[in-house]
């Protein structure tokens, strides 16, 4: 207890916070880097005009309150004030559509990763470049404003993302970490900058439609881990802390994604390593140790945050409508007067599945509450059907939607098994749907047809990663890469718990895997004739 009042009022702690889909968290870690406090802050993003977005003000209630929260943890638990710290770090979901003026007035509401509203833009530059441009990708938005003559687009000055922007207006820095950088536009891995042929290219539209700035005026610089991205101002200071305890000058790293920081925080950021982050959306990263072979419309390419390329695979769809059936089913619960709390609830149901037939019973879900691009839907329908002589169970129930949270990604990572001959040694988990001891993971390795682990440390997710690089920026004078320095300073004699695959589950899911694409005419019919 001691130590810990030392390094904090010293200002030997770091801090990293993550935006998330659903949960803002921040997290302070020591100079082991394990946590020692943190503060969270639950949040939703809003259908509004048809487009998915989460409001600005939103964003700084969040923020404000998951530090408020966390430094009254650090005074509770230490009986010392947090007035400042080593280094910060800004992590928050990639992608979607953030832009200003040169006054600094955003122009439109954002627009988030969920939004699957740029397949014309999308399609088109794919083609140009060469390269999949994934309808939530930042580049694919700005496009799709074009095509629409939107009239915003030429007084835009300043385009980034939420990680950027919030790294913006508390340091003035337009600057973004590699990796969260290409999530916006494609990388050159040899210069860890964005592809100037492509910017090139892109310039060429622009001057088509008569737009005066360029490409390259309007991104945010970019920077690789381990670079210094600016320091807290007095007025970014405030704007997290508004009681005035945080000091100013606390240098901050560069602000990266929440795929980026998964793969920090899972340290798979060498070759042939992999992890798979699973709440919300579902999305699996795994760091090449050669270039694909050609385009595929359902892999990404990104880099991790030192810009060594990595195939993503990416569903906008995982456990939201399971999500969506363990509220009916404790809304029942309520119903009969039993108190049942909503862990208990999961592990439940969760559990339960384990009992269930090998391939789900002939059930069939899809999960999709939103658009879905690796299965060419533009919108979601969530729909549960059976045949009548199907297995309906509790057990096949929640088994299959568990299954059915996977089925999209598994579509997009049979490409790079299959087709690329990708290898991986395992896929580390982290996410919400690893949260119910074994069976997340289970059901995962089944999916994949590979061993999957899960670190004792994986619950602490993005904020932990981002905070675990903004203490790489302070150890740089070490001149280790990213991937020695994780191994050998932050997981030396981590414990984990690995499964491989039962061939019985995987079978089992083979077995489901084969309804759901036969199926997907149903979803495409529901979402054609449910309006």
């Amino acid at each position: 207890m001691a130590d810990i009042q030392k390094i904090i009022e010293s200002g030997r702690t770091v801090l990293g916070i993550e935006l998330g889909s659903t949960r803002i968290k921040a997290v302070l870690i020591g100079e082991d880097h394990l946590p020692i406090a943190s503060g969270s802050h639950e949040w939703e993003n809003r259908y509004e005009n048809s487009v998915w977005t989460y409001s600005f003000e939103d964003v700084w209630k969040g923020l404000q309150e998951s530090y408020r929260n966390l430094a009254k943890e650090v005074s509770q638990k230490y009986n010392t004030p947090l007035k400042t710290v080593g280094a910060i770090g800004f992590s928050a979901m990639m992608h979607g559509y953030v832009v200003f003026d040169k006054k600094g007035n955003l122009l439109v509401p954002f627009r988030t990763w969920r939004n699957t509203i740029t397949g014309q833009a999308s399609e088109q530059l794919t083609e140009l470049f060469q390269f999949n441009i994934p309808q939530r990708w930042s580049i694919a938005h700005l496009y799709q404003a074009i095509l629409n003559k939107e009239p915003h687009v030429k007084d835009i000055s300043h385009q980034t993302t939420l990680a950027g922007y919030v790294h913006w207006k508390l340091t003035g820095q337009k600057v973004l970490g590699v990796g969260e950088a290409s999530g916006m536009f494609p990388i050159d891995s040899k210069i860890n900058d964005y592809d100037s042929t492509m910017i090139e290219k892109f310039n060429e539209l622009l001057k088509s439609e008569n737009i005066s700035w360029r490409l390259q005026e309007i991104l945010p610089k970019v920077l690789v881990a381990g670079d210094s991205a600016g320091v807290l101002t007095e007025e970014g200071a405030k704007l997290l802390d508004p009681t005035g305890a945080l000091q100013a000058g606390i240098p901050l790293c560069p602000p990266e994604g929440d795929a980026g920081t998964g793969m920090v925080a899972t340290n798979s950021v060498a070759e042939r390593t992999g992890n798979v982050s699973a709440g919300t959306s579902v999305f699996a990263m795994i760091v090449l140790e050669k270039a694909l072979s050609k385009l595929y419309p359902e892999i990404d390419m990104v880099t991790t945050p030192t810009g060594k390329p990595v195939a993503m695979v990416h569903s906008n769809n995982c456990t939201s409508d399971l999500n969506a059936w363990v509220d009916l089913f404790q809304e029942f619960t309520n119903v009969l007067g039993v108190e049942v709390s909503e862990s208990r609830l999961y592990e439940m149901l969760y559990k339960k599945a384990f009992t269930g037939d090998a391939d789900g019973g002939g059930l069939l879900v899809f999960n999709y509450v939103s658009g879905e691009h690796i299965t060419h839907l533009e919108e979601g329908r969530p729909l549960f059907v059976r045949k009548p002589e199907s297995r309906f169970t509790l057990a096949n129930f929640i088994r299959t939607h568990l299954f059915s949270s996977l089925g999209a990604l598994k579509i997009g990572m049979d490409i790079l098994f299959e087709q690329e001959k990708v290898k991986l040694d395992q896929l580390l988990g982290h996410g919400g749907f690893f949260k119910t001891k074994e069976v997340g993971q289970k059901f995962m390795a089944a999916a994949m047809n590979v061993p999957v682990s899960v670190m004792e440390t994986a619950g602490e997710g993005g904020a932990w990663g981002i905070a675990l690089l903004a203490s790489y920026m302070l150890h740089k004078a070490e001149n280790r890469p990213l991937e020695d320095y994780l191994t050998s300073k932050v997981f030396a004699g981590e414990n984990g718990v690995t499964i491989a695959p039962d061939p019985n589950d995987v079978d089992g899911f083979a077995a489901f895997m084969g309804r759901y694409k036969n199926g997907l005419g149903i979803e495409r019919a529901a979402v054609d004739g449910l309006r």
